[in-house]
């Protein structure tokens, strides 16, 4: 499943992290699994009950009620999320990022009718793939979407960095940073060399210095360069 990108009103881009389908899946069966036990162990407590047969309809709306609105209780009481998408570490948002609310959670818990239940979940699938943001009909419906928390750790979002075989280092100082320390003028460095910002660069090339107590005798580019590439070398 693709990321999309939206601008929220503040002109601030929020990259969104869409759930694939085997995840939406996978959290689905989890949660059937869940349901089914709740009601096994509500027929074995009616059965049990040696109640007359006109007073059995409490308990069946006792244990009826709860397995009804469970998608729309669990997502709107714990933050977009059923025990299945928090197993998955999914959860539901409105398209800008933020929480919905009742009324959002209440739209894409009705078209679950269609979506899921009448079509065994044929529509969703389909809304889903074609619709490119996570949406099924519900979602639609409710502005919302569905996205993934797990975290996705590429290369340049680790301190590793590829060293020539007969690399020399050249600032044995970096010795005193910690892995945050270098993690974060990485991903700052990388930032700012994408966004084409220099005054950032030379910026943060000066903290740095300024941080080892050495002087800068390279461009500031090269020198965060070097800095990046000596604490892994001594680090290893």
């Amino acid at each position: 499943m693709d990321n999309f990108q939206i601008e929220t009103a503040q002109n601030i881009s929020i990259q969104q992290n869409v759930a694939g389908i085997g995840d939406r899946i996978l959290a689905f069966i989890i949660d059937s699994f869940l349901i089914s036990l709740f009601a096994i162990f509500g027929i074995i407590v009616l059965a049990g009950s040696g109640m007359e047969d006109g007073s059995l309809w409490v308990i069946y709306t006792i244990v009826g009620l709860p397995i009804l609105l469970y998608y729309l209780l669990w997502e709107m009481f714990w933050n977009g999320r059923t025990p299945g998408k928090h197993a998955m570490k999914l959860r539901v948002v409105k398209l800008d990022g933020s929480n919905p609310s009742f009324v959002n959670y209440l739209v894409r818990w009705l078209l679950r009718l269609i979506d899921i239940s009448i079509s065994s979940g044929g529509v969703a699938v389909v809304t889903i793939l074609l619709n490119g943001k996570g949406q099924r009909l519900g979602d639609l419906a409710a502005g919302t979407t569905v996205i993934s928390e797990k975290k996705k750790i590429s290369f340049s979002n680790t301190l590793a960095v590829d060293l020539p075989e007969n690399y020399i280092p050249k600032y044995p100082q970096v010795r005193i940073l910690k892995d945050k320390d270098v993690q974060e003028i990485k991903n700052l460095f990388i930032k700012a060399k994408r966004d084409g910002n220099h005054q950032i660069i030379i910026r943060l090339a000066n903290k740095v210095a300024g941080l080892l107590n050495i002087p800068m005798e390279e461009r500031p580019m090269d020198f965060l360069d070097r800095v990046i590439k000596d604490y892994n070398y001594y680090t290893g």
